[in-house]
Formats: structure tokens, sequence, C-alpha cells
């Protein structure tokens, strides 16, 4: 197994909190940069997943599957000497953990689900696959703007768009290994963490699902995090209120969020 250095960012003591980003991000795009968390008594640990930030690729480019991604979660709390956390994660973060906590529920005491997109139910589509296919393309041959052509227009209402573009350049600004997200835009989409949706049932950890409304966030489907919070017993839903921004965009709202798991955790 491919096993790359990790960049691996630690603060604060008390509570193990483990934060995971999504695909394309880097370790700040969780909780956007707020320390409110090591602040109130919690131990976090955040980390470049292998090929973003400046964490190093695997040797073998096909190396972003979930079984890879879990695999690298289980090496950072092994290495800092963690038993027990719990795991907030983003998007390809969320999955990630997901198919850790299906591996591995005894070293997971709480679950913060960020806007999961992940829905067992759909099988591959092509049109998407060729989507994601053509924003590595574009990262690889043209970079940043090469990405950001690829992409396009966001497909949300007005008011979102710029800070939606300026992000979206920000995150991709901060990797040292650009060719390596490629890769990992290829090959993430493609796997998927979990089978079945009904496994989530087997989750017995306390769980919250921050989900984003349609309109600012059409790529993270409301109905995916509402199926999540469905089948996962006890789990908590957090959405935003209409017309505003997404508490998936907030760092302190949503330390609060994670904060609140971490207490029941520990209780």
């Amino acid at each position: 197994m491919s096993r790359p250095e990790l960049h691996i960012v630690s603060a604060g003591e008390g509570t193990p909190v483990v934060l995971l980003h999504g695909l394309t991000a880097t370790q700040r795009y969780v909780v956007m940069g707020s320390r409110a968390l090591e602040r109130s008594g919690h131990r976090v640990l955040s980390y470049d997943a292998r090929g973003h930030g400046l964490s190093e690729p695997p040797t073998d480019p096909q190396a972003y599957a979930y079984a890879d991604l879990a695999a690298d979660l289980l090496r950072v709390m092994d290495g800092a000497g963690i038993e027990r956390a719990v795991l907030a994660g983003a998007s390809m973060g969320a999955h990630t953990a997901l198919r850790f906590t299906l591996d591995q529920p005894a070293r997971v005491a709480g679950l913060v689900l960020i806007t999961p997109a992940y829905d067992p139910a759909v099988e591959e589509d092509a049109a998407a696959l060729a989507h994601w296919d053509a924003l590595g393309d574009g990262l690889r041959s043209g970079g940043v703007e090469g990405f950001i052509a690829a992409y396009g227009m966001p497909d949300v209402p007005e008011a979102w768009r710029a800070t939606l573009l300026t992000v979206l350049r920000q995150r991709l600004e901060g990797h040292a290994h650009p060719d390596a997200v490629a890769d990992a835009l290829r090959v993430v989409p493609r796997s998927r963490p979990f089978a079945r949706i009904d496994e989530l049932e087997q989750i017995a950890a306390p769980t919250a699902v921050v989900a984003d409304r349609d309109e600012p966030d059409p790529g993270h489907p409301l109905a995916v995090g509402e199926a999540y919070a469905a089948r996962i017993p006890g789990a908590e839903l957090v959405v935003e209120e209409p017309g505003s921004s997404p508490i998936a965009w907030q760092g302190g709202q949503l330390s609060k969020v994670i904060a609140r798991i971490a207490a029941g955790g520990a209780a």
C-alpha cells in the first residue's frame, strides 16, 4: 500500500477531534481557520489528504480510493496516540469518516458529517464523471485558471457566485502537487465509501449531519444529508435557515456543532 507522508497540524488539549477536508481542499477548509475548538478544550488534528495541500502524493496515481483515505486516517490517529476521536469531515472527508467508522467503530467517539454527497442508490453517472475528469484535465493543463474554466459558471443564485469562485481559487492555490489533485479528481468520484444506505444503521456514535440547502450548494444535495440523518440512529440534522449562508461555510458555527457532538461522545 502506498503510504505518503501527510502534513498534519495539531493544536489544543482535551477531547480529540480530527478534521477531514473535501476533494480539492486542504486542512484549513473544514472549520475555515476557526480556533473555537482549541479554545473550548479540544485537541484538534487536521491534515491534508494524500496529494492535497502539503501532503505527499502516493506513488500509485490510482491510490485515492476511500479504503486508502480511511487507512491514512488510521495512521494519523495511531501516530498521534489517539485511541478515540470525534471525526468531522466535509464531503470527501465525511465519506472517509464513514468508511473508517464502519471499519473501526471502537475508534470513533462522535461523527460530524458535513455536506455529504454520495448516494449509494445512484449508479455511476457518465456525465458527472466526465465533468470530474474535465476538472482534473483543466487543472493539469492550465492550473487554477484551467480548473475554473472547466468548472464554468456556478449553477447557484447570483448572490453566491462570487463567493464560490473566490473560495475555489483560494483552495486550489494551496496545493504543492496539483497533478496529484488532478489524479484524485479522477479516482475519488469513482470510489464508493459504502455499498448500501442501510449500512449506516450500524453506527452507534453520536452523530450530526450538517447539510446545505440546494440553492447555494447543489453539488451536495440536501436530500443526501436528510437520508444519512434518517438512517444513522439518533443523528441530528443541522441545516441553515432558508436564504442564510450555509453552516458549512461558517467555521465558528460549525465548531459549535462539533463541540456539542464531542460533549455527547465524552459522556
